[in-house]
């Protein structure tokens, strides 16, 4: 199988794009992990396919699988990677466009410099919207204990994904 693509980065994080816009693509996980793999393969975190439209509301729907084959809800960082694809391929010269994911619809705006602005949408907090079901009520902290005994404080927030957040004094320091 011969697979085109284009290899992408945005703040620290790269991608495999994969424009399926004309031709379906669906990594299998196999696939998504060979492609993934840093020594063997192209080596990415994730890899984002673009499609066709699934409704009139969108422009483009988008796809996000993780380097086990797995699939993500919403990468902002891949977003703007996407944006400047569907610009650089000229698959739509609008400055503002739609993409569903399967977290929802994200808005992709082409800013005047050329950087790219993505609404992700409402943050949500509640753990049942994360998901998290160590906690039963929101709370700005969470503890965990590790197996060596040190706790480990941090907040969360779904942004289409779950992410933990922890605060450091200096990130260029920090473990």
């Amino acid at each position: 199988m011969t697979l085109s693509f284009t290899k992408m980065h945005g703040l620290g994080n790269d991608f495999v794009v994969v424009d399926a816009t004309r031709r379906a693509f669906r990594p299998a996980p196999a696939l998504a992990q060979r492609l993934a793999d840093r020594r063997l393969g192209v080596g990415c975190d994730q890899i984002l396919v673009l499609e066709p439209p699934s409704g009139p509301d969108v422009d483009f729907d988008y796809r996000i699988y993780n380097t086990d084959g797995s699939e993500s809800g919403q990468c902002g960082n891949g977003a703007r990677c996407l944006a400047r694809f569907i610009l650089e391929q000229k698959l739509s010269d609008k400055e503002k466009l739609r993409v569903r994911t399967s977290s929802g619809v994200l808005e992709l705006q082409r800013l005047p410099d050329g950087r790219v602005r993505v609404n992700m949408g409402v943050p949500r907090f509640e753990p049942k919207e994360i998901p998290f079901t160590a906690a039963a009520v929101r709370a700005p902290r969470y503890v965990l204990t590790l197996g060596t005994g040190a706790q480990l404080e941090f907040g969360l927030v779904n942004v289409g994904n779950p992410h933990a957040v922890i605060e450091v004094p200096d990130v260029s320091t920090a473990d």
